[in-house]
């Protein structure tokens, strides 16, 4: 088997705005090979940039687009295929968008591969540690409590047992923060764990003292409070602070991961599968994090397509529970894929079927695609 084409596909909605909403435009990549069997990927980059990134012809031998780098080699050779778009970009890449881009590339490869074996990606990734897990819904915290407030009623009321509110008003005001955690509290009830993601809104001190003033709202964990630079921040916030500290969504490195972890100290370890490279590298980081005894999660603000890579990913690692599932309404993280991956009984199962066990709905395709 060959791969003959690797075709980036720019989805868009009609309307985007500049809320923190990855869901409403997407990058979807497939990899065609002579077979005629076809992998499927995503990439949550500016879509535009990783297209580019994607499509580039040859400047020379360290410069070069991603599909250059793939073409006419073979699927199954996905750690050395990972390897010559590494080099072939390093001129220009490294990190970034052209890790991102390579995520779509890769993500598809695994999906190639369980269709022309007949096993779902989490088997070939060593998994099945569990099948089951926790979905907590994420959405942006409303534009006042009251709606936030809202909000976690009507998230309770559809069976969810944990909710993550994030980005939106935080960090406007300490009264603001407080307000909104607190209508959150009260909207879920003492029941349903609650995330805060604060979408990297203070300085050291401030997260310190939020940190501290949440306490009383039995944070799950506090998300992203502090700048993804900032990692002797994130080393002295974890030191003083009473509730859990997330981050990682913003990193594409592998060794950036491990000493966000061992200098900034994190308690959970965020991975979006189409950011950092693919499934290899979030498994190679998940793995990391078990050994250091931290909790793994999945990052996850796209379509149908991340939440089927990702189930695979977590699936393979012994240090993770949660499920970061989506609950923006959104045409394209509702209808893109075939498969709606329900909640039941605020719990999410990872696809059995071969590859990443989903199909694009074509017409939804053709609707929202960019020339």
């Amino acid at each position: 088997m060959q791969i003959t084409r690797v075709e980036p596909i720019h989805l868009r909605l009609p309307v985007v705005n500049e809320r923190c909403d990855g869901s409403q435009e997407t990058l979807v990549v497939k990899v065609h090979t002579d077979t005629g069997l076809v992998g499927i990927g995503e990439v949550d980059s500016s879509s535009a940039v990783a297209r580019a990134i994607i499509e580039a012809p040859v400047s020379h031998k360290i410069c070069r687009g991603l599909a250059e780098c793939v073409l006419g080699q073979d699927p199954f050779e996905i750690d050395r295929l990972i390897h010559r778009m590494y080099e072939g970009t390093i001129f220009f890449g490294r990190q970034g968008a052209v890790i991102q881009a390579m995520s779509g590339v890769e993500i598809a490869l695994w999906d190639l591969v369980g269709k022309a074996t007949g096993q779902p990606v989490y088997k070939l990734l060593g998994g099945g540690f569990r099948k089951t897990f926790r979905a907590y819904a994420s959405i942006l915290f409303g534009d006042t409590p009251e709606e936030t407030e809202r909000i976690g009623r009507e998230l309770v009321t559809q069976g969810y047992r944990a909710v993550k509110f994030g980005w939106g008003p935080m960090g406007q005001s300490e009264a603001s923060d407080l307000a909104h955690v607190r209508a959150a509290r009260r909207g879920l009830g003492d029941g349903v764990e609650l995330m805060v993601d604060a979408g990297l809104c203070w300085d050291t001190a401030t997260a310190i003292r939020r940190a501290r003033q949440f306490e009383p709202y039995n944070l799950t964990w506090l998300e992203e409070p502090l700048h993804p630079d900032n990692i002797a921040g994130y080393g002295r916030l974890v030191a003083q602070s009473p509730v859990r500290i997330a981050a990682g969504e913003e990193i594409c490195d592998v060794a950036e991961f491990q000493r966000m972890m061992d200098v900034g100290g994190i308690d959970v370890v965020q991975v979006d599968v189409t950011r950092v490279g693919g499934l290899g590298r979030s498994r190679r980081i998940g793995w990391d994090s078990a050994e250091r005894h931290r909790l793994c999660v999945n990052h996850s603000y796209k379509t149908g397509i991340n939440i089927a890579a990702s189930l695979h990913f977590v699936a393979a690692l012994p240090n993770t529970h949660y499920f970061e599932y989506c609950v923006e309404q959104g045409a394209l993280r509702q209808t893109l894929t075939k498969q709606r991956f329900p909640v039941v009984n605020g719990d999410i199962s990872v696809p059995e079927e071969a590859g990443l066990g989903i199909e694009l709905d074509e017409e939804v395709v053709a609707k929202y695609r960019v020339a």
